[in-house]
């Protein structure tokens, strides 16, 4: 099974990052005049193994520069005005942190410096 949710992004030079599942694919965009917003209906599976993960999306005015790596997804208009918004995805290499969660990913040592897991006591300083 699947469904449709339904997302608001900010016009600005700041990706919106939303946690997303895996196999996710935008299937509309369309500004909302009373919200004066952006927003983005994604369909996404239903299934409770599906994985969450972080997608990034951009709001550009037209005539606005955005990197060439970027990947267009829709164009918003605004019914009553002369704008235009345009969804650009930020590709995942360029998310913030993305490095660091994939080293942690690709190093287990990782988990050596941050603990087992059991927490941050010795379990020598318990009696």
């Amino acid at each position: 099974m699947k469904t449709i949710h339904k997302f608001r992004l900010e016009a600005g030079k700041e990706p919106v990052t939303l946690s997303l599942c895996e196999g996710c694919r935008v299937v509309r965009s369309e500004y909302v005049v009373p919200d004066k917003a952006v927003y983005i209906w994604v369909e996404q599976p239903l299934k409770a193994s599906a994985k969450l993960t972080d997608r990034q999306f951009r709001v550009a005015f037209s005539g606005e520069p955005v990197p060439d790596n970027y990947e267009y997804v829709d164009t918003a208009l605004d019914p009553f005005g002369p704008e235009a918004y345009h969804v650009f995805e930020v590709p995942k290499a360029e998310h913030p942190w993305s490095d660091v969660r994939n080293d942690a990913k690709r190093d287990d040592s990782i988990a050596h410096k941050l603990g087992n897991g059991s927490g941050w006591r010795s379990p020598a300083g318990l009696s």
